[in-house]
């Protein structure tokens, strides 16, 4: 494992590296794909050529209010922008929620999109496109180019323990060199896990003290709100009043960052993993927050993991739709007027 000392990317959880903008080759027939990136307020569409490039990109707000068909009709029209003459035969879709990629079922969701708990994403969207469907939560699909770079530097039994802290805190857990999935795709929701600083406060899944509800960027603007009582419309509010050594947005920060990086801790002695990547928008409000979540982390480890540092992400902003292209690879494919 590589320490602090002699690893140039440990060190910026703040913010992740740019990356290559490509895809794996679209598969033997060596035919185009499109990757869907589907949150509670965007999607963005990219087709990639058969050598993985990008050929054509698209982006649309989601109708996270109109419901589930009307999402999947947004899906469906941005395939239509990005692959006009349908040179693609198959897509990836990396989605907001719980996702079990062997049903293509949204299993549970929050209700950032309205009535999306259900919801049948595989065999919706390959209706009305005409095209095979592979999905996966968004943040696994985001994990994935990381696991494949990952394995490209340590071999095919390399394991990942990815972290997305964002407006929820989301994961992914690779063991081995396999992403893991779990009973009804569940698996990686690392936001849903205890966490002392935030007993007595309820999560959006309906239970207490979870990790989400003190380290999400909601989450530490409303621990900022319940130190001052003056509730705050953002997160970088926060950050900047912290910035200007207010002691109370100092707290909310690290507060947050301490919870987080104490849970990753714990995770990577259970698991074991040969990297911790640490992304979303959290951690990009500065040195404050990833100083604090790697100190956390660092006491938490047990002596053969000593050393062991969270990265940022190598991708940027291109890899959920990377990811969710190369789904079509690796997971079941939903085709169009498969049984129900």
């Amino acid at each position: 494992m590589t320490g602090p000392k002699t690893d140039p990317v440990a060190a910026p959880v703040t913010a992740p590296a740019a990356g290559p903008v490509t895809a794996p080759a679209a598969g033997p027939a060596r035919r185009p794909v499109v990757g869907l990136d589907l949150g509670g307020t965007k999607i963005a569409a990219a087709l990639f050529g058969a050598d993985g490039t990008v050929l054509a990109r698209h982006s649309r707000p989601t109708p996270a209010r109109d419901g589930a068909a009307a999402v999947l009709d947004a899906l469906a029209a941005a395939v239509a922008e990005v692959d006009p003459g349908r040179t693609a035969s198959v897509l990836g879709v990396a989605a907001a929620g719980v996702i079990d990629p062997r049903t293509g079922a949204v299993t549970s969701a929050t209700d950032a999109i309205h009535g999306w708990a259900g919801t049948p994403l595989g065999t919706g969207l390959a209706d009305r496109t005409g095209s095979a469907v592979a999905c996966d939560n968004d943040v696994r699909a985001t994990a994935g180019p990381e696991l494949d770079a990952l394995r490209a530097e340590h071999g095919g039994h390399a394991s990942l323990l990815f972290a997305a802290i964002g407006t929820g805190v989301g994961g992914a857990v690779a063991a081995d060199g396999r992403m893991v999935h779990g009973a009804s795709g569940i698996a990686g929701h690392l936001g849903h896990l205890p966490s002392p600083e935030a007993a007595g406060l309820r999560c959006t899944c309906g239970a207490t003290g979870h990790l989400e509800v003190i380290a999400s960027g909601p989450g530490i603007a409303a621990h900022y709100a319940r130190l001052t009582g003056a509730p705050v419309d953002r997160l970088e509010t926060v950050a900047a009043r912290a910035a200007e050594g207010e002691a109370h947005a100092v707290t909310a920060i690290t507060t947050g960052a301490r919870s987080a990086g104490r849970v990753l801790g714990g995770l990577a002695n259970a698991l074991g993993p040969d990297r911790v990547v640490v992304g979303g928008g959290v951690p990009r409000i500065g040195p404050l927050y990833g100083d604090a979540l790697r100190e956390a982390f660092a006491a938490e480890l047990m002596g053969p993991l000593r050393g062991l540092v969270p990265r940022a992400p190598l991708f940027g902003h291109d890899a959920a739709v990377l990811g969710a292209a190369a789904l079509t690879h690796t997971l079941p494919l939903h085709r169009p007027g498969a049984l129900r």
